[in-house]
């Protein structure tokens, strides 16, 4: 008898939430209750309280790679209104509806730097970039460090993709990744207390592994500000802090990052980041976790259920603290 193993992702694929859910559907809701008078002041549907005139919109929506789906834990994608407006972005502040405050956020023009050991370092216009790399859409779980998830789809291109159109020569190791920094445009880069900019890191063979990610979108449109506009990273085996949003540098060099986080509080936060229901952050529990829009808690799993696909990158590290 014939058994085939289904890979982690190969199961039926969940539909992504439909374009016509709104942003802020509640308040619109309110509104509707409080009579005519409140509708018009202008409240305003999910798809236009970000509008910016992205130059890549007719880009999307990407066809989806089917390869990429969801487990039994998410019968279907986390819906748009609360995977758009319950976010974190450090830039911008440090509360969960942070998704208004990035609305500052300029996107263009935006240029992004290649450098460190590649054959020719570069500065690249993101609408270029974006054009010339082979854009689809992934299912992809998200599990963050303060034990919320969500599922969601985004639309990018596999880093390989950028990693071979950055050319590294062997002397590279590891890739480091910084946003922006622009104190003036983003209110939270004036705490000073923080280690402006955001950096984080990941190893080559995290960078060429076929999970790992750059997102360029999300539900078929160009991505909302809040998720990280214009190019983010998205590595779902590894908590959510280590996909630093709004990437403007990718140095290849032979010393490992130390990343935004661990920087902050290396006793709370490592560089590796993989998801591990068994090793708990310092102040609260990783066994459980809420997702978004859910009535209960469900069990984390090893590097978020994406065991059998990463676990090889890290056989020979035993010694490393892998996890946080």
């Amino acid at each position: 008898m014939l058994i085939k193993r289904r890979r982690g992702w190969e199961i039926p694929e969940r539909d992504a939430t439909p374009e016509s859910v709104y942003l802020r559907r509640r308040d619109l809701l309110k509104g509707l209750s409080a009579g005519a008078t409140m509708l018009a002041g202008g409240l305003m549907p999910l798809r236009s309280a970000w509008a910016n005139d992205d130059p890549t919109a007719d880009l999307y929506p990407v066809t989806r790679n089917p390869t990429y789906t969801l487990d039994d834990r998410f019968p279907e994608p986390t819906p748009e209104e609360l995977a758009t407006t319950y976010n974190n972005f450090y830039e911008f502040g440090s509360h969960k509806q942070i998704w208004q405050a990035a609305q500052a956020l300029e996107i263009r023009p935006w240029t992004v730097i290649i450098e460190g050991y590649v054959e020719e370092a570069k500065t690249v216009d993101i609408d270029d970039l974006i054009r010339q790399m082979p854009l689809e859409e992934r299912l992809y779980r998200h599990r963050c460090v303060e034990a919320w998830s969500m599922a969601v789809p985004w639309s990018g291109f596999p880093m390989k993709a950028l990693v071979d159109f950055a050319k590294p020569t062997s002397s590279a190791k590891y890739v480091r990744m910084e946003t922006f920094h622009d104190a003036d445009m983003a209110s939270g880069q004036r705490q000073f207390w923080y280690p402006w900019p955001y950096v984080e890191g990941l190893t080559i063979e995290e960078a060429t592994h076929e999970l790992a990610f750059i997102a360029t979108g999300l539900y078929g449109k160009p991505m909302p500000k809040q998720n990280g506009a214009p190019l983010r990273l998205a590595v779902p085996w590894k908590y959510g802090f280590k996909s630093i949003k709004s990437i403007v540098r990718f140095a290849f060099t032979d010393e490992r990052p130390i990343s935004f986080w661990e920087e902050t509080q290396a006793s709370e936060y490592g560089f590796w980041a993989n998801v591990n229901p068994e090793v708990s952050h310092p102040r609260w529990s990783q066994a459980m976790e809420k997702p978004l829009g859910g009535e209960e808690k469900i069990p984390t799993l090893l590097y978020n259920g994406y065991e059998e696909f990463v676990a090889d990158l890290y056989k020979d590290l035993q010694d490393e603290p892998l996890f946080m």
